[in-house]
C-alpha cells in the first residue's frame, strides 16, 4: 500500500462551486476511483488551499492512473473541477496542478 498527497490552490471565486461539488462527489467517480485501487481518499481545505489525500493498493499506479486518465466520467468530473484550481506554490507551473508531496514522517 502507499500513501500519497498531494497539493493544489483553489481558485479564490470558485471556492464555493468547488466545495459544493465535492458536497456529493459522483458515484460514478467514486466507483473508478475505487475500481483502480484508490482507497480512504480525503480532501482538505486550509483557506485557498486543498490537501488530498488517498492510499493506493494495486500493483501498478502508472496503469492505474491512465486508466482513470481515460475514464469519460472522470473526465467530465475533472471538466467542472479543473476550473477551480489553480497550481500551489510561486515556483508552480500551469502544468502542475496538484503537486505530489514528499512524505518526511508517518507514525503507523
Amino acid at each position: 500500500m502507499q500513501r500519497l498527497a498531494f497539493v493544489v490552490d483553489v481558485v479564490p471565486e470558485k471556492r464555493a462551486e468547488y466545495l459544493r461539488l465535492h458536497s456529493a462527489v459522483w458515484p460514478q467517480v467514486e466507483a473508478a476511483l475505487s475500481a483502480h485501487h484508490i482507497t480512504n481518499y480525503s480532501i482538505f481545505v486550509l483557506e485557498n488551499t486543498l490537501v488530498g489525500y488517498y492510499e493506493y493498493t494495486g500493483d501498478d499506479y502508472e496503469a492505474d492512473m491512465a486508466q482513470l486518465d481515460s475514464d469519460p466520467d472522470m473526465q467530465e468530473w475533472l471538466r467542472h473541477t479543473d476550473p477551480c484550481q489553480t497550481p500551489f506554490g510561486r515556483d508552480a507551473r500551469p502544468a502542475d496542478r496538484w503537486r505530489r508531496l514528499e512524505e518526511v514522517w508517518h507514525l503507523a
